[in-house]
């Protein structure tokens, strides 16, 4: 069996190409609906026909900045809203929550820490209601942070839970390292080895507790189904 909640919705402006491509790919990953676009030019109509649960902001946009659009939202929607910016300075974070900002993330930043704040902008808003998901005997709640099989708790580390909630929100689907990678540690050039080992401790607390949940699809990468 598997109980998740209602998968949230969300709004992307961003206008280099390849970050938000890499954003928009991450975010369906991990189950959101997404609805991206380069710049706000259509904003109004936009947030009307798609209604986000939340929305992600680069700062520095084409024709209209971030913030502007921000306090545009704000007058008609209470929708939380994450900046994106190449800014780090202490006064372009005051101007980022001055305008109705909920978070504030610096560019170059680690996919896994930006899809953590959305989970929690989400959850502190009640837009979201649950990250439970089951499989089998199995159920993993990412956001309280823990994991249980037959109603006993598995003591997890903090990478071990966010590789188990990984692979148990695409329960049935093989994911190649490089994709583990990516979304677990959130890059691409580290060491495959580290999935690995990683996913090696994972299965041996999870089979202490029950049957094989994890199984290798050799020369293609791991998926998590149920016995």
């Amino acid at each position: 069996m598997t109980r998740m909640s209602a998968p949230a919705r969300v709004l992307l402006l961003e206008d280099e190409a390849t970050i938000r491509e890499a954003v928009i790919a991450a975010l369906h990953d991990a189950g959101y609906v997404v609805h991206a676009a380069a710049d706000g030019a259509d904003l109004d109509a936009t947030v009307e026909a798609f209604r986000p649960d939340l929305a992600i902001f680069d700062v520095m946009l084409p024709t209209t900045d971030g913030f502007t659009l921000a306090r545009r939202l704000r007058r008609t929607r209470d929708v939380p809203i994450v900046f994106l910016t190449a800014r780090d300075a202490a006064g372009d974070r005051l101007r980022g929550f001055d305008a109705g900002g909920d978070d504030y993330l610096v560019k170059p930043f680690v996919m896994e820490e930006l899809l953590a704040r959305v989970r929690a902008v989400l959850r502190r808003s009640g837009r979201t209601s649950s990250d439970v998901v089951e499989v089998a005997d199995l159920v993993v709640d990412e956001g309280a942070g823990w994991a249980m099989r037959h109603g006993q708790r598995i003591e997890l580390t903090a990478t071990e839970l966010r590789l188990l909630g990984y692979l148990a929100r695409h329960r049935g689907r093989v994911l190649s390292k490089l994709q583990i990678l990516t979304q677990v540690w959130g890059y691409e050039d580290y060491d495959p080895n580290v999935v690995e080992v990683h996913v090696s401790a994972l299965r041996r607390k999870l089979e202490a507790a029950g049957p094989r949940l994890i199984h290798t699809e050799r020369g293609l990468g791991y998926v998590l189904r149920a016995p």
